[in-house]
């Protein structure tokens, strides 16, 4: 008798923290869960974000029954609108969730096309052979939810982000009981965020962010500018909460700020007073110490508005001395150096700078040890999957599980593509699927691959030169001198004498090159420039006959 498996194939936020995307399979039929994306490191130059590689999928599509997105942070909804250009399925999210995605969808011109479902938390709902139980969950958005997934061959509970705060902004504390229901009807896999396992003890509640801002508002002497991630509706209230205190009026700056903020107050998850809100330019001709400004860039990203506000390029105002910059985010891990490097600048023009190194301005929305604990001790899993987080994070939540008593061959540490099954209650690994970085570039999604950023790493670390070579339309001999400039090599005196020395080299292999001649004139000139000068820029040659 021949039984069937589910299979759970990770395409990204494993070994990694973002472009989180989880794949369930049954026969013909896939669940998808989160959609991501992830920000680029500092080698990866001009590229805007990366996304999930979803070629798995491509030949599957009719197999895809649902997506579900577990709440509205970019690393969870970043890449949706990629997915849904290749896929089309109907896609199911909570209120404030498909709220931000209609946000994302509508500048894509997707949203006509695309089939959203509005779930609540508590609700269950049939997606092809998945019975899905969505539950509530505390994070650090509002309307953030944990699945319970009844497949025929078991019971998963997929813990995206979550943390059990016992004082949430919104009073509405975690789904604890549901959780405890899973484990009274027996619990086959847990797949849980591992962001925060470094961490002992418990994460702190959203609300000692409230005390720190009053700190802030009551001593900042002019503007106050606070950046945080767009869709950090929570943030949102508490400043207007604080801006309400300390009788300062509050602007939204970015259009993704703007977009979300007008969507999440329109369904009721912001309460703004009329009078509170005002428009930039109003905020602008009032008293600097009248005036909050929340806005994008927390993250230092050089396009937004923190990010140019640092470098002296915002269009619509600059910091002014006297100003108090809130960076109210953590670092996303491999972006610090971005972040310090914003703080550095804004403290040179002038700004006091508050960040969560040196203030409670912001907290986590992860669990830390002690609730990741709690979390198998209500679900009391056969099987745990760590996700979301670099390989030391997947690592270090597969001992604290030893430590609850879960066997080390009962811990699944995967890497992304690599396929796990489940069949007759046993849990093993399949095979791999292809899993690259997909980077989207500008208008360009996937165009550019690791050989061009490798390009790019070489132009910015040597240069480029550039030679032009006229040839004689008849016998192939140079008719002038070569043309050689450089861009980002050597400073203006030095290249003039290095390439003049250049030029003659380069007249010579000429003369005698037989065959490939700007083949032979790139190598004759690379190894020239790298003896003269230990550096290796990227040389291109082009010829025309005369």
């Amino acid at each position: 008798m021949k039984h069937s498996k589910l299979r759970i194939i990770p395409l990204g936020g494993l070994g990694e923290v973002g472009r989180n995307m989880m794949v369930y399979e049954y026969e013909r039929s896939i669940l998808i869960v989160d959609t991501g994306l992830m920000f680029p490191n500092d080698d990866m130059l001009g590229i805007d974000y990366i996304i999930p590689d979803i070629t798995y999928l491509l030949d599957k599509r009719d197999w895809v029954k649902g997506i579900i997105i577990t709440h509205g942070h970019e690393d969870h909804t970043g890449a949706i609108r990629h997915v849904l250009e290749n896929i089309q399925a109907p896609v199911y999210a909570t209120p404030l969730t498909r709220g931000l995605l209609e946000v994302k969808l509508a500048k894509g011109g997707l949203l006509q096309r695309s089939e959203l479902h509005t779930v609540q938390a508590g609700e269950t709902v049939q997606i092809g052979p998945f019975k899905v139980k969505f539950y509530h969950v505390c994070h650090s958005i509002p309307d953030a939810v944990g699945l319970g997934i009844e497949t025929p061959v078991g019971l998963i509970v997929h813990a995206s982000d979550y943390k059990f705060d016992q004082t949430p902004v919104d009073n509405w504390p975690t789904d604890y009981a549901t959780l405890a229901e899973f484990s009274q009807r027996g619990v086959l896999a847990l797949l849980a965020d591992s962001t925060n396992v470094e961490r002992p003890g418990w994460t702190p509640s959203e609300r000692v962010v409230d005390a720190a801002l009053d700190q802030v508002f009551a001593e900042a002497p002019g503007r106050i500018i606070l950046a945080s991630f767009a869709s950090l509706i929570s943030r949102m209230q508490q400043v207007a909460n604080a801006a309400q205190r300390h009788n300062r009026k509050l602007t939204f700056v970015g259009t993704s700020m703007v977009d979300n903020m007008r969507m999440a107050r329109k369904l009721g998850y912001l309460n703004l007073p009329d009078d509170l809100v005002i428009s930039l330019e109003q905020a602008l001709a009032l008293p600097p110490e009248r005036v909050v400004i929340m806005c994008t860039g927390s993250q230092g990203e050089p396009t937004s508005i923190m990010g140019r506000l640092s470098r002296g390029t915002n269009r619509q105002f600059d910091i002014i001395p006297g100003d108090t910059v809130v960076l109210s985010s953590h670092p996303i891990p491999g972006n610090e150096e971005n972040v310090y490097e914003t703080i550095n600048r804004l403290f040179q023009l002038g700004a006091n700078v508050i960040y969560e190194a040196i203030a409670p301005v912001h907290v986590s929305g992860h669990a830390s040890q002690e609730e990741m604990k709690l979390l198998i001790h209500l679900t009391r899993p056969k099987y745990l999957v760590p996700i979301h987080g670099e390989p030391r994070h997947l690592y270090r939540h597969a001992i604290l599980a030893q430590q609850m008593g879960i066997p080390r061959e009962n811990v699944a540490i995967l890497e992304n593509g690599q396929v796990l099954e489940f069949i007759n209650g046993q849990m093993r690994l399949g095979e791999r699927v292809p899993t690259s970085y997909v980077f989207v570039d500008g208008s360009g999604v996937g165009e550019v691959d690791e050989e061009v950023l490798r390009e790019r790493e070489a132009l910015a670390r040597d240069g480029i030169v550039m030679v032009h070579l006229v040839l004689d339309r008849y016998s192939g001999s140079l008719r002038r001198e070569p043309v050689i400039t450089s861009r980002g090599f050597l400073t203006a005196g030095d290249a003039d004498e290095v390439l003049a020395r250049a030029r003659k080299r380069v007249a010579e292999v000429a003369a005698r090159a037989n065959g490939n001649l700007n083949r032979d004139v790139e190598q004759a000139l690379s190894n020239f420039l790298f003896n003269e000068t230990r550096r290796r820029p990227l040389i291109y040659v082009t010829s025309a006959r005369e």
